[in-house]
């Protein structure tokens, strides 16, 4: 039943009236729980007010397909101009993007350029980078670039793998002799069965999979879930390993589980909170219902309570 919910979320988001519904009254129905606004001031105010509860932040521009040159340089710039403020405020933060934003649906080359060029602000403020992974047809070229910056000398560069994929247990293997930096995930994208797995139960035993392989192995993994089954065993496999709680961490997405978040953060563990926000922030938000489609029914109640 949650699978077929999923799917008719991210079928639904796909409808020209669901969308413009959502644009004009997604924040006042709860968007805004899961969307750090849509201004870098309001993201700034969110990271601080996180970091004061002893949590660092990840900040992304919402937005993916620029396809038009000029439109992606104005994109990275605009990604620079956050990093900055970040470094110049002095917040515990990094910055994430998707490949897609920075160049990816112009040509693999531009979409490695500007990522290089991210990395090289991100080292020189003492800031690493996400890269996003998105549908699986861009896995083979986002790989190829994040290869690409590790052979440029680039280690504090974050790479989301996604467990509902039928081949991610493959890459991450690939990746191992590298000592990557992986951000374990479940994914959220409508994938065809024989590309991701259609049921949750398959989608979180590949999730596991991937953490016994690489958690205090060559990676340095960062357990990216609000699921406390997936959260308790990657505790329980890194006292088991004796990886201390450095060698690993944890993430959540902004507004959702927070007194888990700082239970976390008050044991000892970086957390690391995935804050979005900007003007293009209704694809992600439609996704994060279909994660987790108990949302959904948070935006109905609000809904009728208008």
């Amino acid at each position: 039943m949650a699978s077929q919910l999923r799917t008719a979320i991210l079928v639904a988001a796909r409808s020209g009236t669901v969308a413009s519904f959502m644009r004009e009254y997604g924040m006042r129905l709860g968007a805004s729980r899961f969307v750090a606004g849509e201004t870098l001031d309001t993201a700034v105010a969110a990271v601080r007010r996180l970091n004061e509860k002893g949590l660092a932040a990840s900040v992304t521009l919402l937005g993916e397909y620029v396809s038009d040159q000029a439109h992606v340089e104005r994109v990275v710039a605009e990604h620079e101009a956050i990093m900055r403020r970040l470094g110049h405020e002095r917040l515990n933060a990094n910055i994430g993007f998707k490949l897609t934003n920075v160049g990816l649906s112009i040509n693999e080359a531009l979409a490695l350029e500007n990522s290089d060029r991210l990395a090289r602000l991100g080292e020189s403020l003492s800031m690493g980078i996400r890269i996003d992974m998105e549908e699986s047809f861009t896995v083979d070229a986002t790989l190829r670039v994040y290869r690409a910056l590790l052979s440029r000398g680039h280690r504090d560069v974050e790479l989301a793998l996604q467990s509902y994929l039928r081949r991610t247990e493959a890459d991450l293997r690939a990746l191992l002799p590298l000592h990557p930096k992986v951000r374990l995930v479940k994914g959220a994208y409508l994938e065809t069965p024989d590309v991701a797995f259609p049921d949750k139960r398959d989608v979180d035993a590949a999730y596991l999979r991937l953490l016994e392989l690489a958690l205090g192995r060559e990676a340095y993994v960062c357990v990216a879930t609000h699921d406390d089954r997936l959260i308790d065993r990657a505790l329980a496999l890194a006292l088991e390993r004796a990886v201390p709680p450095t060698g690993f961490e944890f993430q959540m997405l902004y507004g959702i589980r927070q007194q888990r978040q700082v239970e976390l953060a008050r044991a000892g563990h970086r957390v690391l909170i995935s804050v979005s926000f900007g003007p293009e922030w209704y694809p992600y938000l439609m996704r994060r219902l279909a994660e987790r489609p108990a949302n959904l029914f948070f935006f109905i109640g609000n809904y009728f309570r208008r």
